[in-house]
């Protein structure tokens, strides 16, 4: 009777101590999740106010006079010191919390590059105009602020060291490979249209770099949980898997690069900007809730605080990037034998701007490859006027007739 009374209280003793160790299990999460958001939000907000110095730094040496080369300047040193701090501490918090959490604070740099834009505004402005400029700005900055709390608040708290086996285990699941060969057909026929058929959509273009961005962070959490591993003592650097994610890293981020080169080429930055973050925060969260399975064990709550959280920080995003002043692009020059009247002004009956196939030069000559930049005409822009019935359509000039008296 006596040791059954015993075996009754140690199994009563069970359920609480269990509970406690799940409590404690899930503090040592939430702290981890709290130190990899702050480390991503700080470096976030250094690659910033880093790219804005070094944007500074440009700004200012091509409107002096001062001879000396944009790398011999302590601005821009001081940037490329704290872009390296930033991206440090990026690289970092992948290694503390969970993917889908550390990818969405991305949004952190469009918040502050805005607020850092609108601060150091150089420009004479009234209130209306200011207004109309940035009240979408102003809203868009505290969308994804609210998006950012809640993305930290509702992510996922999944807990597990990044050991070798682990990460093997990740790499050859089924549901991981199943993802891999639908991505990789995915990306084979984007490749296609985009350099067999010329399809430069920004959608493409932008989907091609999300795609690799997707391998990128998965390799990226799985090169710094490893690193992180090692200096706390538990060596992971003899694992073949760790140099086969690095060599994966290093390449999809070149490539990566390369594409979002191309991208700037053909549009608008803010239009990069805000589209590239939707497609590729959501095809990062997509990547890392099937290879570190971020969200098994939440509760559905918690899923969709999570989804409406990332919902906010896009429409923020959008917001922001989509009233930013834009260059507005124009034809700086005009072609001479365009302009009826103008036909046989030499004399030997010559064109003064002989047709070169889309040339828009206005008074340059058929071979000016010898002429200094210096002496090229000012650019202006081309008004458009209205004509009457009996004028030339599609001629956006007027041509003024002498008297022979004038």
């Amino acid at each position: 009777m006596d040791g059954a009374h015993s075996a009754a209280l140690q199994l009563q003793q069970l359920p609480p101590t269990s509970s406690a160790d799940s409590a404690s299990e899930a503090s040592f999460s939430y702290k981890e999740n709290l130190i990899g958001a702050l480390l991503a939000i700080f470096g976030h907000l250094v690659v910033s106010i880093a790219l804005n110095l070094q944007k500074y730094c440009h700004i200012r040496l091509a409107g002096s006079k001062d001879p000396r080369a944009y790398f011999k300047t302590k601005t821009w040193w001081l940037g490329l010191f704290l872009m390296l701090l930033g991206e440090l501490g990026v690289f970092a918090s992948y290694a503390f919390a969970p993917l889908s959490l550390i990818v969405p604070l991305s949004a952190v740099s469009v918040i502050a590059s805005a607020i850092i834009g609108i601060i150091f505004i150089k420009e004479k402005w009234k209130p209306k105009d200011f207004l109309r400029r940035y009240v979408l700005s102003f809203v868009g900055c505290g969308l994804a602020i609210v998006g950012t709390y809640l993305l930290v608040t509702f992510a996922p708290n999944s807990h597990e060291k990044m050991t070798g086996e682990n990460i093997t285990k990740h790499l050859v699941s089924w549901p991981f490979l199943l993802y891999m060969l639908v991505e990789i057909i995915l990306f084979c026929l984007l490749l296609y249209f985009y350099k067999e058929r010329n399809a430069n959509n920004i959608v493409v273009i932008l989907l091609l770099v999300a795609l690799l961005g997707s391998m990128t962070v998965v390799t990226v959490k799985a090169v710094a949980g490893m690193l992180i591993l090692s200096i706390q003592g538990n060596l992971q650097l003899d694992y073949p898997i760790f140099y086969v994610m690095f060599v994966c890293m290093v390449a999809t981020a070149v490539y990566q690069a390369a594409f979002l080169g191309q991208a700037s080429q053909m549009y608008d930055s803010s239009l990069i900007a805000s589209v590239g973050y939707i497609l590729s925060t959501t095809v990062a969260i997509t990547a890392g809730a099937i290879f570190y399975l971020d969200f098994i064990g939440e509760d559905v709550l918690h899923v969709c605080m999570f989804a409406l959280g990332c919902l906010i920080a896009f429409l923020g995003v959008f917001l922001i990037t989509r009233h930013r002043k834009r260059a507005i692009p124009f034809e700086p020059y005009i072609s001479m034998d365009a302009m009826p009247g103008m036909q046989t002004m030499h004399d030997k009956g010559m064109t003064v701007q002989p047709d070169l196939k889309a040339s828009f030069s206005y008074g340059a000559l058929e071979n000016n490859d010898n002429i200094s930049e210096i002496y090229a005409p000012a650019t202006l822009p081309v008004m458009q006027e209205e004509h009457s019935s009996r004028s030339a359509s599609g001629v956006p000039y007027r041509v003024l007739e002498h008297t022979k008296k004038e």
